[in-house]
């Protein structure tokens, strides 16, 4: 895999810091999410990102709104790293009429077309057809945007990506196959349930394939920049797995319904530390090569959670959907 030793060197020190601060950005909200929902604060459940913030980040720091991705149901990362309004993402997951869907989506549905932002998706590989249908569009359109669908070791095992794949490279489209290996497929070990490496199933199809640390920011920005590029340049199809960890459960509630425990706590623990968590590890760096001194970092900790706060006082004190809203937005037959 790619060291942050060798390829550092391509970012400068603004864009290292940018990266940082929409990680952590991701992480804070996250960590209120989680709380939030052991209080019963808003309906429905959450599916959080803590773990993988280095992979949508660096991905994402390299589109722009013309560019489209496909989420998960663990999509509020996603949303953010594309440039989604944090403020509005909060309150739809409260289910407040200010959320960005106007609080009829909530948690696995937050999304925003005029930002690229297709939506997050509770089926397993859902968005695998809808990026495809962008790739495509762009590709008819020649403007150079490029379509990226997240998913998760689970949805690898799903035909669809098969499909996706297939027809990807068959018409050469701008697509670019982002796996987040977290190791877990809802309460089974990936080792349990997936045959081979998720990486080579790119083989078969001529589809050029990256295996990164996904939990290094710098790793997974350079093997983004190259399948990138090759979507503007009409070069076809990319396939990239990130290997990650999910430091929280499936979902946030789960200890209500589970009989057994699925992964040993002390696993749990060990992603945690500054050598593997990517929040963590971008914070030594900076540290170790004083880019950014213990003073900076808790500055633009305090800028980001201070952000957080305003976005979750105004999804708290928005109102909640208006009943005769109910029947916006459905299609008449």
């Amino acid at each position: 895999m790619m060291s942050i030793k060798n390829y550092v060197n391509n970012l400068s020190d603004e864009d290292l810091k940018r990266i940082y601060k929409k990680m952590l950005m991701i992480r804070k909200c996250e960590e209120h999410l989680g709380e939030a929902t052991k209080n019963g604060a808003f309906p429905g459940a959450v599916h959080l990102y803590i773990g993988q913030e280095a992979i949508a980040v660096p991905l994402c720091d390299q589109l722009n709104d013309s560019d489209w991705i496909s989420s998960t149901h663990r999509g509020h990362g996603h949303f953010i790293a594309k440039g989604g309004d944090v403020k509005k993402m909060m309150a739809e997951i409260y289910g407040k009429s200010t959320g960005i869907c106007g609080g009829k989506g909530g948690s696995m549905h937050v999304a925003d077309f005029k930002k690229g932002i297709i939506g997050a998706n509770g089926v397993v590989a859902g968005g695998m057809g809808l990026a495809v249908g962008a790739a495509l569009a762009s590709k008819m359109d020649g403007n150079g945007a490029v379509s990226i669908i997240f998913f998760g070791d689970g949805a690898a095992n799903q035909g669809v990506l098969m499909e996706a794949m297939n027809i990807c490279s068959l018409w050469n489209l701008p697509m670019i196959f982002m796996c987040e290996n977290n190791q877990y497929s809802e309460f089974t070990h990936t080792s349990e349930v997936t045959s081979g490496k998720i990486v080579d199933r790119a083989e078969p199809f001529g589809i050029p394939k990256y295996e990164v640390d996904g939990n290094n920011a710098v790793d997974v920005w350079q093997a983004a920049y190259q399948a990138v590029q090759r979507g503007r340049n009409d070069e076809g199809p990319s396939f990239i797995e990130a290997h990650t960890y999910r430091q929280r459960g499936h979902v946030e509630f789960e200890y209500t319904f589970l009989s057994r425990t699925y992964r040993d706590q002390n696993e749990v623990e060990l992603w945690k530390t500054n050598d593997k968590d990517p929040i963590l590890r971008l914070e030594s760096y900076f540290i170790e090569h004083n880019k950014y001194s213990g003073d900076d970092i808790e500055k633009i900790q305090k800028e980001v959670q201070d952000e957080v706060d305003d976005a979750v006082k105004f999804a708290i004190e928005s109102p909640e959907p208006d009943i005769t809203s109910a029947m916006e937005h459905m299609i008449e037959r």
